[in-house]
Formats: structure tokens, sequence, C-alpha cells
């Protein structure tokens, strides 16, 4: 399957280092074609349809910002059966073909449920303070 369109989300904590992991994700997708959708404070922005495209413009100088200029946020909605499919249906009516989740373990195991349940594709980027996921040596933010 080809890769039309990607979403990006920061979800969890945020870290240092979150806007040039973005601003990457951003830049190489559309150096492929890809169109890129941001998603705004998380799996909460996926339920809640809080999307944007971004671009080039978008992205630029925000690599030395603080933060995440997509925001972040803890969203315990996703966790549950209905949470899910509302992320599912914006995913559906966006035309995202794959998710990119920048966060940390909680984010992760989100994504890898999403994935299970719904089949859309997800690449994690680990970014956490605590440099605590399992397999990783060190973390965006660590």
């Amino acid at each position: 399957m080809a890769l039309k369109k990607i979403g990006v989300l920061t979800a969890g904590g945020d870290a240092p280092g979150m806007n040039a992991a973005i601003r990457s994700v951003v830049r190489y997708a559309l150096s492929r074609k890809i169109e890129v959708t941001g998603i705004f404070r998380g799996w909460w922005g996926l339920i809640n349809e809080e999307i944007k495209p971004l671009d080039h413009r978008s992205v630029s100088g925000i690599i030395n910002q603080g933060g995440t200029i997509l925001k972040t946020a803890r969203c315990a909605e996703f966790k549950t059966e209905e949470g899910q499919s509302r992320a599912y249906q914006t995913v559906k009516k966006d035309s995202i073909d794959a998710l990119v989740v920048i966060g940390g373990d909680g984010s992760f195991r989100g994504a890898y449920e999403f994935y299970k349940k719904y089949n859309v594709p997800c690449v994690g980027i680990p970014a956490s303070i605590d440099n605590d996921i399992n397999g990783i040596d060190e973390t965006i933010g660590a």
C-alpha cells in the first residue's frame, strides 16, 4: 500500500525534542509526496477531530521551541471502545493511511491496541523525559 497521507501526534507528557521530531516527520513525508495531518492534543485530538494539514511553513522555525506545537495530553477516553471508535472515524474521514505517534510507553500501548483493533499502521518515535521505554537506549527528551 502506498502512503498518501499520514497523521502525526504527540501524546502523554511533553519532552524536549518533540518539535524537532515533528519537523523531521513532516519534511521527510513531504519530500516523498505524502500529505501530513497534525493531530492536536494527542489521542484526544484524534477522537475530537482537532486536526489540520501540516506543511513546510507550519514547521518552519519550530526546532528550537520547547514543548510541542501539536500540544499533548493524556486521554482516558482513548482507552474506551467508544473513544477508539471515534478516533477511527476521524482516521477514515480524513483518509489517513498511517499514524506517527511521538510519545512514551503509554502512547505506544494505545497505538498498538488501535492497530490491532482497526489495522491502522502506527509508527512510534520514543520521546520521554523518563527514558523508560523497553528496548530503547535513549529517548528524545532524556
